[in-house]
C-alpha cells in the first residue's frame, strides 16, 4: 500500500502547478477515545460551511468507521462498496454542505485489508481528490500500515490527544515513528477535552518538550479544545455542535483552528468588527 499511496501523493503534488490544488489533511491519534472523529467532522464542516471550501470527508478508520453514525448517513454506501467495484461517484454522499465517503464497521475477511492496496482504489481516490479544495481524512487510531500511509500523503497531520497520560504517550509514539521512519514532520497538535486552557498548555508543553529533546522536532500547537457536555449531547442527538451551538467554546476554538488553516478571516467576524468600530465612532 505504501508504494500505491506514494503514487497518490506524487499525483497530488503535481497539481501544485495548477491554479486550484486540493489540500489533504489527516486527523490522527495515538489511541482511541480522544475525540478524533468529532474533530475531523467539525474541521470538515467548518471548512465547508464557514469558509466556503469544497470539502470531502474521507473515513479511513478501517473496520471501525463511525462517521455515518454522527452524520446520520446510510452505511451501505461506503469504502467497502468502492473496494467491491462500485464507482466512486456512486459512493460519495452529501450532507450539510460537504461530501463524505464513509468507512465501514467490522472486518469480514482479509480481502478488506488487501483491497486497500489495490491500484484501482488509489486511482479512484486520485481522480476524485482534484475536485475539492480540501480532503479531510479521519484516520484510524493507533499506528499501523494504513494510518502511517494515509498520514504520509497528507499536507498536514493533525495529532489529536488529551491530558490523559496514555493518550499523550501514544501521541508522541505516533509522531516519533512517522518522523524517524519516514522523515515526516508536517504535524499540528490539538489538545482535546481540556478542563482549562492552563491544562491544555501544560499537556502540550509535555508533548512539545519531548519532541524537541528527543527528536529535535518542533510541534506547533493549533488549538486547545475544552471539555464540553454539549459535544456528548450533540453526539447522542446526531447533530453537529458547530451547527447547534456555534457560540460554544468548543465551536469557537474549532473555527479558530480552521481560520489558521485557511489563512482567511471569518466573514461574520469581519462584519461584527466593522459594526463594533462604527458604534464606537458614533458614541
Amino acid at each position: 500500500m505504501n508504494s500505491q499511496l506514494e503514487s497518490l501523493a506524487k499525483a497530488i503534488k503535481r497539481k501544485k502547478k495548477k491554479k486550484k490544488r486540493c489540500k489533504v489533511i489527516t486527523v490522527s491519534s495515538g489511541k482511541g477515545g480522544v475525540g478524533k472523529t468529532g474533530v475531523s467532522i467539525s474541521l470538515a464542516y467548518a471548512l465547508s460551511s464557514i469558509f466556503g471550501k469544497k470539502v470531502l470527508l474521507l473515513d479511513c478508520d478501517i473496520g471501525l468507521g463511525n462517521v455515518h453514525v454522527v452524520l446520520n448517513l446510510r452505511p451501505d454506501k461506503s469504502i467497502r462498496s468502492l473496494l467491491n467495484g462500485e464507482k466512486i461517484e456512486n459512493v460519495i454522499q452529501s450532507v450539510k454542505g460537504l461530501d463524505v465517503i464513509l468507512g465501514f464497521s467490522g472486518i469480514e475477511s482479509f480481502i478488506d485489508f488487501e483491497s486497500f492496496e489495490s491500484a484501482d482504489f488509489i486511482y479512484q481516490l486520485e481522480k476524485v481528490f482534484e475536485n475539492y479544495d480540501y480532503v479531510v481524512i479521519d484516520n484510524a487510531a493507533g499506528l499501523n500500515k494504513q494510518t502511517v500511509s494515509f498520514s504520509r500523503i497528507a499536507d498536514s497531520t493533525y495529532i489529536v490527544t488529551t491530558p490523559e497520560p496514555t493518550a499523550l504517550t501514544d501521541a508522541y509514539a505516533f509522531v516519533k515513528s512517522m518522523y524517524k521512519l519516514y522523515d515526516y514532520s508536517s504535524f499540528k497538535v490539538i489538545i482535546n477535552m481540556c478542563a482549562s486552557k492552563r491544562e491544555g498548555y501544560k499537556t502540550y508543553e509535555r508533548l512539545r518538550d519531548s519532541a524537541k529533546t528527543f527528536l529535535g522536532l518542533n510541534l506547533p500547537l493549533v488549538g486547545i479544545l475544552p471539555f464540553s457536555e454539549r459535544v456528548k449531547e450533540c453526539l447522542l442527538k446526531k447533530k453537529l455542535i458547530l451547527e447547534s451551538y456555534p457560540s460554544d467554546p468548543y465551536s469557537l476554538e474549532i473555527k479558530r483552528i480552521v481560520q489558521l488553516e485557511v489563512g482567511e478571516i471569518i466573514k461574520e467576524d469581519l462584519k461584527e468588527g466593522f459594526i463594533s468600530r462604527l458604534l464606537g465612532f458614533l458614541k
